[in-house]
């Protein structure tokens, strides 16, 4: 069964309606030029009110160790996420399993061996120094063939990810303008249709 998640989630009442849907875990995104960061109060409120087995996941891209230090005592995260030029040794420094992003917008082969230590990878449509959530896919094609876990991302939508799952069989997928009402601000309807994709096809 495919794992979804719904990223950028800013507001308690999106939360609420992902876990209703049947979210297997959130996002909340740690990364301040993003239309979608929250701070750690709002963080913090929003993991208090979730049921209990939907996974918190935290995005950082390109912090200091200090600053993942500083979420990781106030907000309650299972996994950390990485969309920067993060190596192996930091990301492991904060005793969670992690996913490492990898860029698949530009032309440059992705090195899957870099990265052998993270818990899951996730292939996203964004190129080198950008984050994601452009809502754009990337060329399926490229994706090389992956002997762990990984993470499909980038420009998935209720209409397009059930192909997506039949095609490329991802451990998870990963939607966050796809299920927008705006950036950062989620339509409960399209979190309840794209998880239904996902699940029952």
């Amino acid at each position: 069964m495919t794992r979804v998640k719904i990223c950028g989630i800013a507001r308690v009442e999106d939360a609420l309606a992902a876990a209703a849907a049947g979210t297997d875990a959130i996002g909340l995104v740690f990364v301040e030029r993003s239309p979608r960061h929250v701070d750690v109060e709002t963080a913090r409120t929003i993991c208090r009110g979730l049921p209990p087995f939907v996974s918190r996941v935290g995005l950082f891209m390109d912090a200091e160790a200090e600053q993942v230090w500083q979420v990781l005592d106030e907000v309650p995260l299972d996994w950390l996420q990485f969309h920067g030029d993060e190596q192996s040794a930091f990301c492991r420094q904060f005793g969670r399993p992690w996913i490492k992003a990898l860029a698949m917008g530009g032309n440059a082969a992705v090195d899957l061996s870099a990265f052998e230590a993270a818990d899951a990878l996730l292939l996203d449509s964004h190129g080198v120094g950008a984050m994601g959530g452009s809502g754009e896919t990337f060329d399926w094609t490229r994706v090389p063939n992956i002997q762990r876990p990984w993470v499909l991302a980038g420009g998935l939508h209720p209409d397009n990810v059930t192909e997506a799952c039949r095609q490329l069989k991802p451990d998870a997928v990963d939607v966050s303008s796809g299920v927008e009402v705006r950036p950062g601000v989620k339509s409960d309807k399209l979190m309840d249709q794209f998880i239904k994709a996902v699940k029952h096809g």
